[in-house]
């Protein structure tokens, strides 16, 4: 069974509505408040909003991480947990359906929930920290 961290990088322990700071914070080792900086900047060069997918993905991207998409072989049954016991190395961040976003490290699920049971449809990684399959 994979492992689960409960942890929330949001200063207010705020648990809802920021799960793309709060991975993007995780996933490149900054402050939830630097992470909400890049993101916001990225937003208001690109004329987004911020919640939008194309303004944190671009912080990302930034930062060496590319985007893959999780196979189709099995829409409806493959979890968070099944994704880390695929991935025991590397740093992952993972979008849902749902627009929620989680961070895999080495296998690990750090999130502000325990978001295990959850469908991933995409997932960025990077070169030395990961590996696309």
């Amino acid at each position: 069974m994979s492992t689960w961290i409960k942890y929330n990088h949001n200063p207010a322990d705020n648990a809802t509505d920021d799960c793309a700071v709060r991975a993007v914070a995780v996933a490149l080792g900054i402050s939830w408040d630097e992470a909400y900086l890049e993101i916001s900047d990225n937003a208001r060069r690109m004329r987004e909003m911020m919640h939008r997918n194309v303004a944190w993905w671009s912080v990302l991207r930034q930062h060496g991480f590319k985007r893959a998409v999780i196979p189709n072989t099995c829409p409806d049954c493959y979890s968070v947990a099944d994704f880390c016991r695929d991935h025991p190395r590397g740093l992952y961040v993972l979008g849902f359906y749902h627009s929620h976003v989680a961070v895999v490290i080495d296998g690990c699920l750090i999130d502000s929930w325990d978001s295990r049971g959850e469908l991933p449809i995409y997932y960025f990684w990077r070169d030395e920290y990961g590996r696309s399959v």
